[in-house]
């Protein structure tokens, strides 16, 4: 796509939330967006309740839209990586990684760059090593990261672990929107996401700091309040960088979204971003808090 394919896409948008009427500060329509992030809760946390594996069988679509997602965005750069053997890769070091632990989920990973290698190899050598290398990126991010969530979510009380990590974090987006709407005035990175601002990275590290310090002596057996609120307090930024890697990578392949699939957000990986930078840190922080 070229970039003024890219300006007349992004002005019939803005077009279009004007004529809504209804849309907020980020250039979302409020109302869609909130239904749509309602319904994706009610699947997550359904599937939560329901069974582990059900939950995870959840994952592992989410991590195979968030392949396709990526390849997509990659390729507006020229970057073309092999679909199939990464989406196969990805539910296979999920499942490993579940049933198996850290060093099956590492072995997974490893074989799968080398199906990446060879399946790219197969085609044709011009531009392989460029495509081998997107492969292996999105092997990495998000999938890799994702993995880390059937790490949680196999440990004995893994569903509750999950609970935590993923109410944590949520909130570092609601705490962050709503005090950088009222009082946001100093921009954080005007260059990668002109609406977010130190006031609203204060209010998201306090909002998570208050769940955190809520949730963890709720949720699990031998977690202090204390404890809790110095988990939210890191995972808030850490959920901001996610979403700026992802706004920088947009910015550098001259996209607004990593597609279109979710009404009032754009792409699934667009809601992700933050949860998969987040969950390395929540599975480590989380087994000191409540070891197993």
């Amino acid at each position: 796509m070229t970039p003024p394919e890219n300006a007349t896409r992004r002005s019939v948008r803005a077009q279009a939330g004007a004529a809504g009427g209804s849309t907020s500060r980020a250039g979302r329509n409020l109302p869609v967006a909130i239904g749509t992030g309602v319904a994706l809760g009610v699947v997550a946390a359904g599937s939560l309740i329901l069974h582990p594996v059900a939950f995870l069988a959840v994952v592992c679509v989410a991590a195979i839209v968030a392949v396709w997602e990526m390849r997509q965005a990659l390729s507006e750069g020229g970057l073309f990586a092999p679909f199939v053997p990464v989406a196969v890769g990805a539910v296979s070091l999920l499942v490993a990684g579940y049933l198996r632990g850290a060093e099956a989920m590492v072995f997974a990973a490893t074989l799968t760059v080398l199906a990446i290698i060879i399946w790219r190899v197969a085609d044709g050598l011009t531009g392989a090593l460029r495509d081998i290398g997107a492969g292996a990126l999105v092997l990495l991010y998000p999938c890799f990261l994702i993995g880390f969530a059937a790490l949680m979510l196999s440990e004995p009380d893994g569903r509750w672990r999950i609970f935590v990590f993923i109410l944590i974090t949520v909130f570092s987006d609601i705490g962050g929107y709503a005090v950088g709407v009222l009082f946001g005035k100093h921009p954080m990175a005007p260059r990668l996401s002109p609406k977010k601002s130190w006031e609203g990275m204060a209010g998201s590290v306090a909002t998570c700091a208050l769940v955190g310090g809520v949730a963890v002596p709720l949720c699990l057996d031998s977690g202090q309040w204390w404890q809790g609120a110095l988990l939210g307090a890191l995972i808030a930024p850490v959920a901001t960088i996610g979403d700026l890697i992802e706004s920088s990578l947009k910015r550098n392949l001259g996209i607004k979204d990593m597609s279109n699939i979710l009404p009032g957000h754009g792409g699934l990986m667009d809601r992700l971003d933050s949860l998969v930078l987040v969950v390395p840190l929540a599975w480590f922080a989380l087994r000191l808090i409540a070891p197993y």
